[in-house]
């Protein structure tokens, strides 16, 4: 009887030490959400490559303000940008321009169709400093400590995989480089996009606790979204080990 007093405490013991999975899963949930949710937050369902044309919309300049975002990044000639989620490459194209010959932007998509659309775009206007990175949900393919600025527009929300691919992306950061959350404000209600493809700067904030980024600002010009900058920070030093 004793044995199986101390047998039991010790699988007890051992289930206790697992770490709770990173991620739920609920049948009842949005129905433009996915049922898997991340630290209380459904993920979105992706944007299919059948919708690039709302990207580049003629309406989109006056509706979200794009130049402001533009404005906000202060791209300069030289720099290495990733448009992780870069769809049909509307800012892939302006940030191209800004970061000139002696600069590049990686133009990261899960979806080949919508990597065909910003190549058709090079070709007609003899665009030379872009590479096409064809991603997965869990990895970006960024060269390690390569890129000086990530940007995320209306996109990060969709990631099936967001901690693996936020490794990743840190992992790809230059110290010092900046990661560019552009999201909907779920903060307010007068934001005309569905719910799960908003997001509360809290809860960005929240995602990217633990990582070695800090806030360096969140910047309000644009009427629909939130700007929030972070940026790569040198990680800690382990502490020496004791010599045997």
């Amino acid at each position: 009887m004793r044995t199986s007093i101390v047998l039991f405490a010790l699988v007890g013991a051992v289930i206790a030490q697992e770490p709770a999975p990173r991620y739920e899963f609920k049948k009842d949930h949005d129905p433009d959400g996915i049922g898997k949710f991340y630290l209380g937050r459904e993920i979105a369902q992706v944007m299919g490559w059948q919708a690039a044309g709302w990207l580049d919309r003629p309406e989109r300049e006056k509706e979200e303000h794009c130049s402001k975002l533009l404005k906000a990044l202060d791209i300069q000639p030289g720099t290495v940008v990733a448009d992780v989620g870069a769809g049909s490459g509307f800012y892939t194209f302006p940030m191209a321009e800004s970061a000139g010959e002696k600069g590049k932007v990686l133009a990261v998509e899960i979806q080949d169709e919508m990597l065909d659309i910003i190549r058709a775009k090079m070709k007609a206007r003899q665009v030379k400093n872009i590479d096409c990175v064809l991603g997965t949900g869990t990895d970006p393919k960024l060269p390690k400590a390569g890129v000086d600025l990530i940007l995320l527009v209306d996109v990060y929300h969709e990631f099936s995989h967001p901690y693996e691919m936020t490794v990743a992306m840190v992992d790809a950061l230059k110290v010092g480089g900046r990661i560019v959350f552009v999201e909907y404000r779920m903060e307010d209600p007068k934001v005309p996009i569905k719910l799960v493809h908003k997001m509360t700067e809290r809860q960005v904030l929240k995602e990217m606790a633990g990582f070695p980024l800090k806030h360096v600002q969140t910047v309000g010009t644009l009427p629909w979204q939130h700007i929030i900058i972070l940026e790569k920070v040198a990680a800690k030093p382990e502490p020496p080990k004791d010599r045997p």
